[in-house]
């Protein structure tokens, strides 16, 4: 019996996978569905054979968004004490490589969910919104922060005021996501990107994605400065010498993680 009720949860080989699982509600996040994401997210984090994580949903969409019959009657003193966002603060410390596989709707907490991923698999026909504006309200859980950071101020500033729809294809052109792909080869694509990350060196893969993600908050220079401690450190890795020998000696490499 899985522990949790809102989503599901597998591993098969390196890759976990975490599926949205309220697919009559078009997969809408209640509090607690995030925090079921969240824990499984930590879980396969701290899982030494988990090296790539898949966050999808089933059924027609991603996810519509928040469960608005939750959250209309709360009041800012509520939020508070509920600590709204806490859970969603905890998403931004995975370490491992958090591969999203997206179709249908992919809506203001969908839509934040999603920019949590490292990478984005979208199906065709697949549209992208932040309706808040048009609750009377705003993304809390980063929207504004990460769609900015993505496609820059004026662009994020339209989308967000409007609540306009943006295609699939668009969204590719503003590096919202990474690639466009059949419905029916949403999962086939996905696992092709998993599996391909999967055979890398973990810990590579960790600082690499640690580094870039200190990019988007830093200047050039200090930036630098933390690639190059990074760099470092993978010399001590058992992976990079197995990664350099299996070169020099022309075989396939090993790598343990270690």
């Amino acid at each position: 019996m899985s522990p949790f009720e809102f989503i599901e949860t597998s591993i098969s080989g390196n890759i976990a996978f975490i599926e949205l699982n309220r697919p009559r509600q078009l997969n809408s996040l209640n509090r607690l569905m995030v925090h079921e994401i969240v824990v499984a997210m930590e879980s396969f984090d701290c899982n030494d054979s988990v090296r790539v994580i898949v966050l999808t949903g089933k059924g027609r969409a991603f996810s519509a968004g928040a469960d608005i019959g939750e959250m209309s009657d709360v009041t800012p003193i509520s939020l508070e004490l509920l600590n709204q966002f806490a859970d969603w603060d905890r998403l931004a410390l995975i370490k491992k490589p958090i591969v999203g596989a997206v179709k249908g709707f992919v809506f203001g907490g969908g839509f934040e969910l999603a920019l949590c991923c490292d990478l984005v698999i979208a199906a065709m026909g697949t549209e992208f919104s932040f309706p808040e504006v048009g609750l009377g309200v705003m993304p809390g859980a980063g929207g504004t922060q990460r769609l900015t950071k993505l496609v820059g101020r004026t662009k994020a500033l339209e989308w967000l005021w409007t609540g306009e729809r943006i295609a699939a294809e668009t969204a590719l052109k503003y590096s919202i996501i990474n690639k466009i792909v059949h419905t029916d080869l949403l999962m086939e694509e996905t696992m092709k990107m998993a599996e391909r990350i999967a055979k890398q060196p973990p810990l590579s893969v960790r600082l690499i994605k640690d580094s870039v993600n200190k990019a988007v908050d830093t200047s050039l220079f200090e930036g630098m400065q933390y690639e190059r401690k990074n760099f470092y450190l993978l010399f001590a890795s058992l992976d990079q010498k197995e990664g350099m020998n299996a070169f020099i000696e022309n075989r396939n490499p090993n790598y343990t993680g270690s």
